[in-house]
């Protein structure tokens, strides 16, 4: 193949020039409800994926105010209600995500939407909730909130990921009721996750203890990045000692792709047999699935695994994929035409975009490549995927346990 230049791509700018209230119909639409600080989040966790947010184009507005907030009160009404769907206190996609609950009407809000809509509400907050409030509206309004603490660590590296944060103490309290419907937390090293876990069960038996281990991105402090690789190497004998001790509450995990990937191998296989591709059909795809289709469906096609280069780290996920990481695989190789996922395309940004706000056109105009979509790869089917065998039984007896994940995990991977 003949070597060729990778072009620069241009994301589409979708909020220049516009009004601030752009920006909160935007993420409405989407499903958020967009309140803001009207500042940088004043928390700054160590480990927060925002610390870098460049590579998406943002328009934070100020600080929300009563008059913003009868609007997005007012815009939301107007929508129709489906009783499956949880909307989420923040914008995220084109707004900077923060935590809320410093905004000093947060609460009242919470309970404004609670009263005057007939929707339901989730939210993500690293504690800092008015206790008895809080479990006063999970009484009144059961069923209606998804409340996800973020308690994160409760033990010995709390003071170096959350020096902000608030205290253990508070955090406990919180805990202490009805209101928290699942806490997530980490594993940092041994006898970490594990003991996070014991003592949430102690004092809340109906949440679900929804753990695992945090990924580097691009942005986070050198000492934080070695402390999450830390915790991924401590993540399967701290799962294995809450598996033991037979916790009563709901479990679940979160770890990395090429788990993930594995735990899913089944499903991912099935699905790219029915693509009904030729061997010579390059395929682009993230590392970790072309990590399975090699162990599994060795040049059934031509591989094409893409770092997550424009994210950094140890990312390693397809729907994050950006048109500027293929271009960076395909086009020096002279590929004339590439099988997408239709996942990549699927963003918040916009119709045919990836996460940047590169378009499908942009790419094939500036690279020359031809795309063909693969439709049956798309976010339902990955986000289905994530969460499908994400239980902690399904990852110690199919991971941890399993003699074929030491050869998968073994394995080079070749395309």
């Amino acid at each position: 193949m003949r070597m060729r230049e990778v072009p620069v791509l241009e994301p589409t700018r979708v909020l220049q020039g516009k009004d601030y209230r752009e920006v909160l119909r935007r993420e409405m639409d989407a499903g958020k409800i967009p309140l803001s600080l009207g500042k940088r989040c004043p928390v700054k966790c160590e480990f927060c994926y925002e610390l870098d947010h460049s590579y998406r184009e943002t328009l934070d507005p100020p600080k929300t105010t009563q008059e913003d907030w009868e609007f997005i009160l007012k815009y939301i009404n107007s929508k129709p209600t489906d009783p499956l769907q949880f909307w989420c206190l923040g914008g995220n996609e084109y707004m900077e995500w923060t935590d809320l609950f410093l905004h000093p009407k947060a609460m009242e809000w919470v309970e404004d939407f609670l009263k005057y809509t007939d929707k339901n509400i989730q939210f993500f907050t690293v504690g800092f909730v008015h206790v008895p409030k809080i479990h006063r509206l999970a009484a009144q309004y059961p069923g209606r909130i998804n409340f996800e603490l973020s308690v994160i660590t409760l033990g010995r590296y709390r003071q170096q990921l959350m020096p902000h944060g608030p205290s253990v103490k508070h955090v406990l309290k919180v805990l202490d009721g009805p209101a928290v419907s699942s806490a997530n937390f980490y594993a940092f090293d041994h006898q970490t996750m594990s003991e996070d876990a014991r003592t949430i069960s102690r004092i809340n038996q109906q949440c679900v203890l929804w753990m695992g281990c945090l990924t580097p991105v691009r942005g986070l402090p050198d000492s934080t990045v070695a402390l999450m690789r830390q915790g991924r190497e401590a993540l399967p004998a701290e799962a294995e000692r809450i598996y033991d001790a037979g916790l009563p509450n709901l479990m679940t995990i979160h770890t990395e792709a090429y788990v993930t990937a594995f735990l899913n191998r089944k499903r991912i296989v099935s699905l790219f047999d029915s693509l009904e591709l030729d061997k010579k059909d390059p395929v682009v795809m993230a590392k970790s699935v072309a990590k399975i289709l090699t162990m599994f469906r060795k040049r059934r096609a031509r591989f094409i695994p893409v770092p997550n280069a424009m994210l950094g780290g140890d990312s390693d996920c397809t729907v994050l994929l950006t048109f500027d990481d293929i271009a960076k695989c395909v086009v020096p190789q002279g590929y004339k035409y590439i099988y997408l996922p239709k996942c990549v395309i699927e963003s918040g940004r916009g119709p045919e975009m990836d996460i940047a706000g590169v378009t499908l056109e942009e790419f094939t105009k500036k690279t020359g490549v031809r795309v063909r979509v693969l439709h049956k790869i798309d976010t339902k089917f990955a986000n289905t995927r994530l969460y499908r065998n994400g239980s902690l039984q399904n990852y110690v007896e199919d991971y941890v346990r399993n003699p074929l994940a030491r050869s998968y995990e073994a394995m080079p991977l070749s395309a």
